[in-house]
């Protein structure tokens, strides 16, 4: 998408009704034309069970800022050895809108009621993960546990 598009209510439920019709509960709307794009912006709707496992982002150009557009979406930074070093719950107009994650900071974060939506900004272009950006201590998506490594990162969200 490279035309100037005003995002209204019926694009974010069209959005969230595609999240909720994917295997993995997301799906992104992307605001710049190319994979290859100095500057990627897009809108990630997030359905509750979407597993997005922790990782991070090598290079140093590579930070990542993420506000919460509709819904209640869990954000967790975590050590090197997979203690979570800080952790919010981002609602619109709530007490946390956004996060920066800074290069190099491993995280994930969880969609944690139906029809939600955030804004993430970063550096292009996209590029894969490669393995050393992948947490060593928390399963892929699809290996055995995601599951419950998801319900017990969410479960702690929620506990505060």
């Amino acid at each position: 998408m490279s035309q100037s598009h005003i995002v209204d209510a019926s694009i974010l439920d069209a959005l969230t009704g595609e999240a909720r019709a994917h295997p993995r509960r997301r799906k992104n709307l992307n605001f710049h034309a190319c994979e290859s794009a100095a500057c990627q912006r897009l809108l990630n709707a997030i359905e509750p069970g979407s597993y997005v496992p922790p990782h991070r982002h090598l290079d140093p150009t590579k930070d990542e800022s993420i506000v919460v557009v509709r819904g209640r979406l869990g954000v967790m930074i975590f050590d090197d050895g997979g203690g979570v070093r800080e952790m919010g719950i981002l609602v619109p107009g709530g007490k946390v809108v956004l996060v920066n994650v800074p290069h190099g900071a491993y995280h994930t974060v969880i969609g944690l009621e139906p029809g939600t939506v955030f804004f993430e900004a970063k550096a292009g272009p996209y590029r894969p993960l490669t393995p050393h950006e992948r947490a060593p201590w928390a399963p892929q998506e699809g290996e055995p546990g995601w599951q419950d490594y998801l319900q017990s990162l969410a479960r702690r969200l929620m506990a505060g």
